[in-house]
């Protein structure tokens, strides 16, 4: 085994930490995951244990060494990919949290963001960043922060606490705090940056409260961003040597997109996780939206930055986990499936999962999940089968008001993530949207596309070599009658009313 042949990418994600080992032809080597607990203080709260964070991603890499018979002086190169918005500040001089991890789903800054909106700020955030004044973005929740951590604010504005997503937090504890830094990906997703002059913005900085100095130096998504400390690499992530570059950082939609290998505009993908996220390539034009939809920078490669529009659903394969936890009614998510095609139908019932709000294309933090259609002939088979029906409905909205958006024709969808498994899930999806959903062999493409980055970042491939490594494992077809389709989705239009507004402001 030659010494530093291979790429570890980090995939750090709202529910657990994965890391990959990938060999020069792009295969999977190794691959370890372990679960990150979640916390809710308070109903529509929801954080994370930034140390927890670290240990679970140190965790992982162990195992994925393990696994791939690799060790740390095999690495030539890091990758790191993340849940986006989630919001970490901790100290510059001891890299300790302040306060835990405000996770992108939670909805406490919903009254900021109201008096923002009042304020008449919206049309200029929406104008720089592409993004909607929302509590889902990191913005409003440094700003939770500083206002509510005892002492916060004063200790930010003389430079001793750092901000970061969680690319930036990983990147700080393997450079054992030499670098401070994101990628455009990321920093598009903040609120403080603007998408066209790539830049952190001063005038949304101040209109949000967020010192300058707290934020992170923005580096383009390949390319070098430090290298592994000494510290922090033996000791903490176990076995990783001094002097591993970090040379790929995005945000884990963007980087799904470029791991399905959507380089081209108008190739869309859809990740089915914990929410669900739908990317649509527009190349180097970033598209304003009036439909709900966010405008993102996907990369930037070479000083050149690719632009995508994005649909976000908040709780896509999470209210499969709900039916397990929380409803008690499947032991395990692959239940669903048999589940769902035991019936013929749903039988009437609607679920709308708007647990933490809706999404895209509505943008209504007050809304909440809804079972409706109910019978005394409803059977956990119905509830199971609407649970899957409720993530291809939601797709379906966002895909709606994309190719309107983008003025593009509906064309063939590429879909990856834990739920994309659920075959019943993609042909359903395949019906709702009427295109062909086509599901890759190698569904990790979060990973792969922070491998992909990392790789070209470090120059062991070239952008073009990538495209020809993707692989089709399954095409799903649509089959559903245009009548019942649109029904269907009628239906669920009806039941989407009834969750909007439930929440009191």
């Amino acid at each position: 085994m030659t010494a530093r042949r291979f790429v570890l990418a980090l995939d750090q994600g709202t529910t657990g930490s994965r890391a990959l080992v990938v060999d020069p032809d792009g295969a999977v080597r190794g691959s370890g995951y372990v679960p990150l607990p979640q916390y809710y203080p308070k109903p529509g709260w929801v954080e994370h244990d930034a140390e927890e964070i670290w240990q679970t991603t140190t965790q992982a890499i162990r195992k994925a060494l393990s696994t791939s018979r690799a060790s740390g002086a095999d690495i030539a190169a890091i990758g790191i990919t993340n849940q986006r918005e989630t919001s970490v500040l901790w100290e510059r001089a001891s890299g300790r949290p302040v306060h835990r991890a405000i996770v992108w789903q939670c909805r406490r800054t919903a009254p900021f963001c109201e008096r923002l909106k009042s304020e008449g700020h919206e049309a200029e955030f929406r104008r720089k960043t592409g993004l909607m004044l929302d509590p889902y973005f990191s913005g409003t929740k440094i700003r939770w922060l500083l206002d509510e951590v005892p002492g916060a604010r004063e200790r930010a504005e003389r430079g001793e606490l750092c901000f970061g997503t969680v690319d930036s937090w990983l990147l700080w504890r393997l450079t054992g705090g030499a670098v401070h830094a994101t990628d455009p990906s990321n920093a598009s997703r903040t609120l403080c940056f603007d998408i066209r002059a790539l830049r952190w913005d001063e005038a949304l900085c101040e209109a949000l409260g967020v010192p300058r100095a707290l934020l992170p130096e923005v580096k383009p998504s390949a390319g070098f961003f430090g290298e592994t400390a000494a510290g922090a690499g033996e000791t903490a992530a176990g076995a990783l040597p001094a002097g591993i570059p970090v040379t790929g950082i995005a945000g884990d939609q963007q980087s799904a997109l470029f791991g399905q290998c959507c380089f081209e505009p108008g190739m869309a993908k859809n990740t089915y996780g914990t929410g669900c996220f739908l990317l649509l390539n527009t190349g180097d034009t970033p598209v304003a939206s009036e439909h709900g939809l966010l405008t993102t920078v996907a990369w930037q490669l070479d000083g050149a930055a690719t632009y995508a529009l994005e649909g976000s659903v908040f709780i896509g394969g999470a209210v499969v986990q709900w039916l397990r936890d929380g409803l008690g009614i499947i032991k395990n998510a692959a239940e669903t499936e048999g589940l769902a095609e035991s019936v013929a139908d749903a039988g009437g019932v609607y679920l709308v999962p708007a647990f933490t709000g809706l999404g895209a294309p509505y943008w209504d933090p007050y809304a909440r999940g809804v079972l409706v259609g109910l019978t005394r002939g409803t059977t956990k088979a119905h509830i199971a089968r609407a649970a899957l029906e409720a993530i291809a409905y939601q797709n379906r909205d966002v895909l709606d008001a994309m190719t309107l958006e983008a003025r593009a024709e509906r064309r063939a969808l590429r879909v990856d993530g834990g739920a994309a498994a659920n075959n019943f899930l993609c042909q359903f999806q395949a019906d709702v949207l009427n295109v062909e959903v086509l599901r890759p062999a190698v569904t990790e493409t979060t990973g792969m596309g922070a491998a992909f980055l990392a790789g070209v970042g470090a120059g062991l491939w070239k952008l073009g070599d990538l495209a020809s490594r993707w692989r089709l494992e399954r095409r799903f077809t649509p089959s559903a009658v245009t009548a019942a389709r649109e029904a269907g989705y009628a239906g669920w239009g009806r039941a989407v009313e009834r969750a909007r507004g439930w929440a009191e402001p």
